[in-house]
């Protein structure tokens, strides 16, 4: 692992700017990431997995992004808990969406039930699975995103789950939706994603269940991004695709999308992980 050109400070325990890579078993996938402190003055909330594992004969690729508010003790514990409760569940290999529902599921639940040990924060999710470099299961709760791209296009492959889109929803659970002229739109007046982990004072108007969807990767497929919001909100799915795709190492490229993201002035944590899918 090696540091960003960037800020080494540490913070909160917690090196602000980090990156790495791997690839898979056959080296013919590869991955980089790349996590960047935002300018905001708490310490770094965004937690990321990346890696390769073996698992009754198959390979799987485990990439996520954990974009944490008020704190990072839910992130870090999704970090820790969220792909192994996927894995473990007995239907994975039969019905991986199903597998994928009751784990964001049990996964939220532990964390309401820990609390106040995690705090009174949360988190959003985007999670990717990449069986035997043939098929793709993505899951999101939240504001992060993963985008493949297909012969160079951006293919988003999750929902960004904003309270503006989602009013009818936290309205129905008794909650509401603020738009204060120069904010963005607000659960209660508080959060920005209206899916999240944790955030046990506004569960009662939140949900935490995932958008699931899944591609084949075949010889088309080029690229998978996933990335917070941090990424997101200063450039659209084919500009990062087309970052992307011009850099072979994507290590190299998951740091260029990061210093892409706060030469456009973003505020917010930038995590970045890019899957080379085509070696």
């Amino acid at each position: 692992m090696d540091n960003l050109c960037c800020f080494n400070s540490i913070v909160g325990g917690r090196s602000s700017c980090s990156s790495g890579k791997g690839r898979s078993h056959n080296g013919a996938v590869k991955y980089g990431f790349a996590l960047l402190k935002g300018k905001a003055n708490h310490p770094m909330e965004d937690y990321h997995v990346a890696k390769f594992t073996q698992l009754q004969g198959h390979e799987l690729g485990l990439f996520a992004i954990y974009d944490g508010h008020l704190g990072d003790s839910v992130p870090a514990y999704l970090q820790k808990h969220l792909l192994p409760n996927i894995l473990k569940d007995e239907e994975f290999w039969t019905d991986p969406n199903r597998s994928i529902l009751k784990a964001y599921e049990k996964t939220d639940q532990a964390i309401l039930s820990h609390s106040p040990d995690l705090g009174r924060g949360g988190s959003t999710a985007v999670t990717a699975i990449l069986i035997d470099g043939r098929k793709l299961w993505v899951a999101n709760v939240g504001d992060s995103r993963a985008v493949l791209s297909k012969n160079g296009q951006a293919m988003q492959m999750s929902i960004d789950h904003e309270p503006s889109t989602e009013r009818g929803s936290i309205e129905n659970r008794g909650g509401f939706v603020s738009n204060l002229p120069g904010d963005v739109a607000r659960v209660n007046g508080q959060l920005a994603v209206s899916r999240a982990f944790g955030d046990k004072n506004l569960k009662l108007h939140l949900r935490s269940d995932p958008d699931i969807q899944n591609a084949d990767i075949n010889s088309n497929t080029d690229l998978l991004i996933l990335a917070s919001d941090g990424l997101w909100k200063v450039m659209s799915n084919q500009e990062a695709v087309d970052i992307a795709k011009k850099t072979k190492d994507p290590q190299r490229a998951a740091k260029k999308l990061a210093a892409e993201a706060l030469n456009r002035d973003s505020k917010d944590d930038i995590s970045c992980i890019v899957v080379r899918l085509k070696g």
